[in-house]
């Protein structure tokens, strides 16, 4: 990147501003998984909210759709949900005589998939190709999502009962993991407050237009040659973990490395960092790192392996801007 270069085309500071502003309309807090969500869309990626229920999940994903000026839709996982009731299916119409498709709830910009490990895995196996691919293939035939498209899963962390883990397929294919806790005092009052007045309206900030041009943007943030070793250091250090089944994936170090470009851009900074990726890491490892079975139960913790891991890769040091590569 050059300083000629009319970068970014967006302003990104102002735009975060105003879009954590309009979601604050329907939710106080949480701007830091506001900023997973930019992230996540900006990287054509996916995303897991952790949290116990009535933390507001589903309003933080509605009001950001919102605010994105996107279609948003919710499914309900259940165990008896089936996969068509997700992707959709065809149907005879009696009036036409001919079969049609009856397009399902998959299709739209933002795809909220809540309590996604309470529906078995044949079911959540559908959200594979649409994740990946961005298409679904019903009875043979292809169709294409909605661009940009993400889908939002979430999981409660409390309950154990009538739950299925996810695949390690699946889960991989998440780009961050994100947890909403308890809101602050302060903010807990707020919220309160807001709910027991009348409801403001989310407006729109973005539109599918200005979202095409934030994803060319976060492209053009560069990434230096020492910051692409220290992410390949970091996955090929969890594979070599004794107490790691699974370390990180190609997939999850392409991910990690698209995070810290987002991170980078939403700060207006036209290159990546190391602190990018250790602010990155743990949203990013930690849901794909498998503990064995004795590290389980010794109490160890992903978390923990990842703390490890930063700790003992070497971090680079000097100048991380195109210019210095020069």
């Amino acid at each position: 990147m050059t300083d000629g270069d009319n970068w970014p085309r967006v302003d990104t500071g102002d735009v975060l501003k105003r879009v954590k502003a309009e979601v604050s309309k329907a939710i106080v807090g949480y701007g830091d998984q506001i900023d997973d969500f930019m992230i996540c869309i900006l990287n054509d990626g996916h995303i897991i909210m952790e949290g116990v229920p009535g933390i507001a999940k589903t309003t933080l994903s509605k009001a950001f759709a919102s605010v994105c000026g996107l279609s948003h839709k919710r499914i309900q996982f259940t165990q008896d949900l089936l996969p068509a009731d997700i992707t959709g299916h065809y149907f005879f119409n009696q009036k036409t005589g001919e079969f049609e498709i009856r397009r399902g709830p998959v299709f739209a910009d933002l795809v909220l998939a809540d309590e996604i490990n309470r529906a078995p895995p044949k079911t959540q196996s559908a959200l594979l190709e649409a994740m990946q691919e961005q298409q679904v293939t019903i009875e043979g035939t292809t169709f294409p999502l909605p661009d940009p498209f993400m889908v939002i899963a979430t999981i409660n962390p409390i309950e154990t009962e009538g739950v299925y883990p996810l695949p390690e397929a699946q889960v991989d294919r998440f780009m961050i993991k994100s947890t909403m806790d308890y809101l602050s005092d302060k903010e807990e009052i707020e919220i309160l407050r807001m709910k027991t007045s009348p409801e403001a309206h989310v407006g729109s900030v973005l539109d599918e237009d200005i979202i095409t041009q934030m994803k060319r943007d976060v492209r053009k943030v560069y990434i230096h040659d020492s910051v692409f070793s220290y992410v390949k250091d970091i996955a090929r250090a969890t594979r070599s973990i004794d107490d790691l089944d699974l370390g990180l994936s190609p997939r999850g170090a392409i991910h990690l490395l698209q995070t810290t470009q987002g991170k980078a851009y939403l700060t207006k900074r036209s290159y990546v960092i190391p602190d990018d990726v250790k602010a990155m890491a743990h949203k990013v490892m930690d849901h794909r790192l498998i503990l064995s079975p004795e590290a389980d139960m010794e109490g160890l913790t992903r978390g923990g392996i990842t703390d490890t891991v930063l700790s003992t890769v070497a971090v680079p040091k000097g100048e991380f801007t195109k210019k210095a590569k020069e």
